[in-house]
């Protein structure tokens, strides 16, 4: 069984009912997620060793976190303990033409005030197959910047395999600040992952005739964007999702994958969106679980697709769907028929 580590920050989710507006009424679901969680957890479900590493207070809702993940299956004996507090994410769900909103309350989370040192990475990576962040965690301050560049030349030592989602988050950090800590961070990575914002904000790598607010995305020139991207760090391979937007409900879901010269571009799901958050995690584990298993490229890209697929119809942070499942969809059928 292949074991991948993954490593961020994982939070409290507080949501509103269904698509009510903050404080509409007097109730809040509380969930967890978080980018690396979210990774962990599909991976678990796809029945590899899937360890999470991170740092959270040792008080009853710390505990909550770390029971969350340890029921999906996931690997918790990494797990920092210390600090005060668990970040907080507010999330309200958008619907139609009115945008989802998220507002963080995550600063001076254990995690975020973790020394580079309390994660011992030639103990935590030993026998590991495939270590997976994203730049979220970076993006948490210079301490974490130093966390992953540590996590990431441990496992280069060692022959692991090491991908990086982009995933640019402008309320915790400047273009510029990105730019400079993951321009050191991707040269230790194999496999990016990043979306249709990413490569522009993070690097100033655009794609020519796309307008992603206005609903129009030109598949070919993110061929340009990932060939740029392998050329600037020579990446493995480099993996783009594709979302169309036509409203907060309702998107096209595509994605291409390419391996050195070759491009691969994916089949197109019409999604009607329950929730979206963790959507891109749920790519990103998906290309991990199907290329440790041995899937070829075009096969790779399809099921990270629809893995991703599935897990918008899929209330909170994490895929709780299995590799049948997500080869179901791949094989066509997505009809939604009740199954009996």
């Amino acid at each position: 069984m292949a074991k991948v580590v993954t490593f961020g920050e994982i939070m409290l989710r507080l949501a509103p009912n269904g698509y009510y507006r903050f404080f509409q009424n007097d109730q809040m679901q509380a969930t967890l997620g978080g980018g690396e969680a979210n990774v962990a957890v599909s991976l678990a479900n796809f029945g590899l060793h899937a360890a999470f590493v991170t740092k959270l207070p040792s008080h009853a809702i710390g505990q909550g976190a770390v029971n969350s993940l340890r029921a999906l299956g996931v690997d918790t004996s990494y797990i920092v303990r210390g600090g005060d507090r668990i970040g907080v994410y507010y999330l309200e769900k958008g619907a139609s033409q009115r945008g989802s909103v998220c507002i963080y309350d995550r600063a001076h989370s254990a995690i975020q005030t973790a020394e580079p040192s309390e994660f011992e990475w030639d103990r935590i990576l030993d026998g590991a197959d495939w270590f997976h962040f994203t730049g979220i965690t970076p993006a948490l301050g210079p301490n974490l910047v130093q966390a992953c560049l540590d996590a990431c030349a441990a496992a280069k030592r060692r022959g692991i395999k090491v991908s990086c989602d982009l995933n640019y988050r402008s309320k915790l950090w400047s273009r510029e600040e990105a730019n400079a800590a993951m321009s050191k961070l991707c040269r230790l990575v194999d496999v990016c992952i990043a979306n249709e914002e990413d490569a522009k904000d993070v690097f100033g790598i655009e794609a020519e005739h796309s307008d992603i607010y206005g609903g129009k995305l030109d598949q070919k020139a993110y061929q340009s964007v990932a060939k740029q991207l392998r050329d600037r760090f020579s990446f493995e391979k480099v993996a783009i999702t594709l979302r169309t937007s036509r409203s907060a409900s309702d998107n096209d879901w595509a994605a291409l994958l390419l391996d050195g010269d070759n491009s691969y571009l994916s089949r197109s799901y019409p999604l009607h969106i329950v929730d979206r958050v963790g959507g891109g995690d749920s790519f990103g584990a998906g290309l991990i679980y199907a290329l440790l298993s041995g899937m070829d490229n075009p096969s790779a890209l399809e099921f990270a697709v629809a893995a991703s697929a599935l897990k918008h119809s899929i209330e909170g942070d994490y895929n709780r769907v299995s590799v049948a499942e997500v080869k179901k969809l791949m094989g066509g059928d997505g009809s939604g028929r009740v199954q009996r």
